[in-house]
């Protein structure tokens, strides 16, 4: 079992800058790639970032490229999610999960936080 806590959340103004925070409990959590995925109220399930075990791989969605970095230290047993530029349209709920392996398909993410609200207001 891997359980996973997100933080960082909360009310900022668009241009504003953010950092997620993915918590992970247990001793195998470096063996793990971890994808951040964000839901707004309404709308499917978006794919955000992710990054491989190690570190050494890392994946952008569309939304992300460009204003966001994600990064993980193993040590700390936690994944961050920095997030510039800010707009409206990033207003949603962000999760983490893990993966046995780097992907962009929610389906092949075993475990997932709770999710921490971003409100990006105009």
């Amino acid at each position: 079992q891997v359980q996973l806590v997100e933080s960082g959340g909360g009310l900022v103004q668009a241009g504003d800058s953010l950092r997620l925070s993915c918590a992970a409990s247990g001793r195998t959590f470096s063996s793990w790639a971890v994808g951040w995925f964000r839901q707004a109220p309404g709308k499917e399930r978006e794919y955000v970032a992710a990054i491989s075990w190690n570190g050494g791989s890392t994946d952008l969605g569309d939304p992300a490229k460009g204003r966001f970095t994600i990064s993980r230290d193993n040590a700390k047993n936690t994944v961050y999610l920095q997030m510039n530029s800010l707009k409206p349209e990033d207003t949603a709920v962000y999760y983490c999960a893990a993966a046995r392996r780097l992907s962009s398909w929610s389906a092949e993410y075993n475990y997932w936080g709770q999710g921490t609200q971003v409100t990006v207001s105009s």
